[in-house]
């Protein structure tokens, strides 16, 4: 079974992950891709309960200051993928399955020889998600995925970046759903980073707690 990663987060407002960089994500999805609701219920409830919560708690002026999540930065990058190009094109159409939107394929920006890692080489896969595919992925992250992994006690409360974005680490995408256990071929992490546009990390917690982020006391 899964479990989470307490990984300090390094968070990119742009999306990209450290040593790699990939085209831009087509934000509307692809052929074929399931289409979330127009808008979520968590949509909803951070509209109509959250934002309230928020301005009685930090005596924010108007509902225009209350932080809110921008965007879902989800990414992978596997040393397999070296070796057998197979390897993360499976792993891309699982986080496509996953999150609704099909993902880039990230390359190595700059040769490492250590590691026989040449610049230009795929790495691993990234998505931004936004808009209705951005909160129906948290609704199921937080109702369902998490409470599939094994002995879940909540999520670390230490992975923020010090300027309100958090980066959840995955080790095993087999606790969504969306994921046939039977037909994995390999057992692969993920770093989630959710960019918000709270000024601390403070603002940022309570919000991500209001929406229903599990983090541990």
């Amino acid at each position: 079974m899964a479990e989470v990663k307490e990984k300090k987060a390094k968070a990119k407002p742009e999306g990209q992950s450290k040593g790699a960089e990939g085209k831009r994500e087509d934000k509307k999805g692809g052929k074929g891709e399931k289409k979330p609701k127009l808008q979520s219920v968590l949509a909803k409830t951070y509209q109509g309960e959250v934002v309230p919560k928020l301005i009685e708690k930090f005596g924010y002026k108007n509902r225009m200051q209350v932080p809110r999540l921008e965007k879902i930065v989800i990414n992978t990058s596997m040393r397999e993928a070296l070796q057998d190009v197979k390897i993360l094109q499976t792993a891309a159409n699982e986080i496509a399955s996953i999150t609704g939107q099909r993902p880039v394929i990230t390359k190595a920006k700059k040769s490492i020889s250590n590691f026989k890692l040449r610049q230009g080489q795929s790495v691993g896969a990234r998505v931004t998600l936004r808009g209705a595919y951005m909160y129906e992925f948290v609704s199921r992250l937080v109702n369902v995925a998490l409470p599939r992994v094994r002995d879940f006690k909540g999520v670390s409360n230490k992975s923020f970046d010090g300027r309100g974005n958090y980066t959840l680490g995955l080790t095993e995408q087999t606790i969504f759903p969306e994921i046939d256990f039977d037909k994995v071929q390999k057992i692969n992490g993920m770093n989630i980073t959710f960019v918000t546009t709270a000024k601390t990390d403070e603002e940022a917690k309570e919000l991500l707690t209001l929406m229903g982020m599990p983090f541990r006391n």
